[in-house]
């Protein structure tokens, strides 16, 4: 898989760990350890997709 690929695919993880947020959060029952889990998942993607995508210099 190239970069590029699985740069789109982690991505595509993050958005959807995103979502899921959202609805747990919408939830009036919202568990703790439930939404500390997907912050906690999400930040592992991005930070793999800061890791693995090239810096530019302005």
């Amino acid at each position: 898989m190239s970069i590029d690929a699985h740069l789109a695919s982690l991505e595509k993880k993050h958005g959807e760990l995103e979502a899921e947020l959202r609805v747990v959060l919408s939830q009036p029952s919202s568990h703790t350890e439930t939404i500390v889990d997907i912050k906690r998942r999400k930040l592992r993607l991005k930070d793999e997709i800061n890791r693995l995508r090239p810096h530019t210099e302005h």
